[in-house]
């Protein structure tokens, strides 16, 4: 059992956990050594007992730097590939269909999950939108939050060892070199005015919001040539170890017996997912043209901020992945309601047509 009795306080502890496992993760070549290293050294943390947390507006500038980082890689020529984004958004929706429709039955029949919580469960990203629609889901909240949290973390390690055997070579290490880095007078108003979009997406409940808000003010000044560079290593790479531990704080309280307990039934979606995912990104990529790597980050179910992170470390098309994660998520805002009330009342049918108790 971890203490965290220390002169540390937990968020500096779970941050020095985290840049540990980057570090090792680096130094053992992994891909994306700074998302997937800090991911599971501060999993397995949680995991003993430490109760790993951030600050939010430590975590919030975090997201901003990433974003204002993925814009700088949004060229004219990257924008010019836009037009065959339609067809393979097309693809996207009906893997996502597949992936709830499909996997819930999966869930119902192998693990005796009632129709709620296979929904719940089934439904590839958005669990807090999906909670929120209703205080009365009757569902095993607890079981849904656990599997879908394995499911991300998975995505997380699954994916960057996946593209090699795609034929992409060899990945990475660190994060790929592109235009120099842009001059503290350019980079700190951009910084200031990216978080100010992003607060302002978030009152409009947009999604990754901080992210989006970067990413979109600096891919404008990027592709209009306003503006030209990256953010230096210094703050980037901190703010990737920062994303990837985030993953694993989300496993804080989690004991190893409840993780036991879903670890089934999230290995099952998790590989049912993946290779749904994976036969789409194959098919846009051949249909399409597009890398595979960028096809298979695009069409990962994982978590939004992280998906995209990754389009960066791996060198893949930030832009189009980016469309399709926000894409997915608009999708499932506008499906889930419509399965939840569809299967509630197929649930009052059932429940109506059960005989009476004595």
């Amino acid at each position: 059992m971890i203490s965290t009795d220390s002169s540390l306080s937990p968020a500096l502890l779970t941050l020095a956990i985290g840049a540990a496992g980057a570090a090792f993760a680096a130094l053992l070549h992994m891909p994306a050594p700074f998302l997937t290293g800090p991911a599971l050294s501060v999993t397995l943390a949680a995991l003993a007992g430490l109760q790993a947390r951030l600050p939010d507006r430590f975590r919030d500038a975090c997201f901003v730097l990433v974003g204002v980082n993925l814009g700088a890689s949004v060229t004219p020529e990257a924008i010019d590939t836009a037009i065959r984004w339609p067809l393979s958004l097309v693809v996207l929706a009906l893997s996502v269909l597949a992936i709830i429709l499909l996997g819930s039955r999966l869930l119902r029949r192998l693990f005796g999950f009632d129709r709620m919580s296979a929904l719940l469960t089934a439904t590839p990203g958005h669990l807090s939108f999906v909670l929120s629609l209703s205080t009365d889901v009757r569902a095993d909240l607890l079981q849904v939050t656990m599997i879908q949290t394995i499911r991300v973390l998975a995505l997380t390690l699954l994916v960057p060892f996946l593209a090699p055997l795609l034929g992409h070579g060899d990945l990475p290490v660190l994060p790929p070199q592109g235009a120099p880095p842009m001059p503290l007078w350019i980079l700190l108003p951009l910084l200031a005015l990216s978080a100010l979009a992003g607060l302002a997406l978030q009152r409009f409940r947009v999604p990754a919001a901080l992210l989006l808000g970067g990413m979109g003010l600096s891919a404008l000044g990027h592709a209009t040539g306003t503006i030209s560079g990256s953010v230096p290593a210094w703050l980037s790479v901190p703010a990737f170890v920062t994303m990837g531990t985030l993953i694993g704080t989300r496993f804080s309280g989690v004991t190893p017996s409840m993780l036991w307990k879903a670890l089934g039934a999230a290995s099952l979606l998790t590989v049912f997912a993946t290779l749904v995912s994976l036969a789409a990104a194959a098919l846009v990529s051949k249909l399409l043209g597009l890398p595979i790597l960028s096809a298979l980050i695009a069409f990962a179910p994982g978590g939004l901020e992280t998906m995209i992170a990754m389009s960066l470390l791996l060198n893949a098309d930030p832009a189009y992945v980016t469309t399709h994660h926000v894409f997915r998520l608009l999708m499932l805002t506008v499906v889930v309601p419509v399965l939840v009330a569809r299967t509630r009342r197929v649930m009052a049918r059932e429940a109506a047509a059960r005989p009476p108790r004595d």
